[in-house]
């Protein structure tokens, strides 16, 4: 679902949207941004849609999990947690300013929040189709794969290779070490398997760069 779209099925004001929209994109379009751009976002607005859709969820429903699928990372500077804390502010400020009822916006606003640690309640639907979307790439080809992880590390270049080595593959076993990386069967299903092995080829690959590794 479209921005505009979501905006409008929530009782928001069209055209203030529009303007929201515009900074959105701008936003999502600055250089330091590798993977977390508009090209992610709206994958995960793609994929969240057809899993609350698959889930059977109602038209409102669906236009919250797509607000927050275009907005979880539209603050983005490398700083987990910070982020999606101050990405949640500019989802409450710009819905409030385009007028959409007080329940949605605090409702978009928990589900953008829900992405700094990835849990919420097991019932909670939205929240699932939002969290299972927003790792879709770990399921992707390869290819994609490898362009998702390579991306991570250019924003990230902040670090050394030795402490993103190190950084990463803990991030890495820990993904491994979760009986399961999706909340939904549909998702699991779909992308569980080749994520895995993805997450399990990058593993090897940074424990064949350690400098003792023999």
């Amino acid at each position: 679902m479209d921005w505009p779209t979501a905006i409008t099925r929530l009782g928001g004001d069209h055209q203030i949207a529009a303007v929201a929209w515009d900074d959105l994109q701008t936003r999502y379009a600055e250089p330091h941004r590798r993977y977390h751009d508009l090209r992610h976002v709206t994958a995960v607005a793609r994929d969240s849609g057809a899993l609350a859709v698959a889930f059977g969820l109602g038209a409102r429903e669906r236009a919250l999990v797509a607000v927050a699928a275009w907005t979880h990372d539209v603050v983005y500077d490398a700083r987990p947690g910070e982020d999606e804390r101050a990405s949640a502010a500019w989802t409450r400020d710009e819905l409030t300013n385009a007028r959409v009822p007080a329940a949605e916006v605090t409702r978009a606003e928990d589900l953008v929040l829900s992405t700094i640690h990835h849990t919420a309640p097991d019932d909670d639907l939205l929240a699932t189709a939002l969290l299972d979307a927003d790792l879709a790439i770990l399921g992707s080809s390869p290819e994609s794969y490898e362009g998702y992880a390579n991306g991570v590390r250019e924003e990230y270049s902040i670090y050394s290779d030795e402490d993103w080595r190190a950084g990463r593959a803990s991030v890495l076993e820990n993904l491994l070490a979760r009986p399961r990386l999706y909340r939904s069967d549909i998702a699991r299903a779909r992308w569980e398997s080749k994520a895995r092995e993805n997450l399990a080829n990058e593993l090897t690959r940074w424990r064949d760069a350690e400098p003792d590794h023999r």
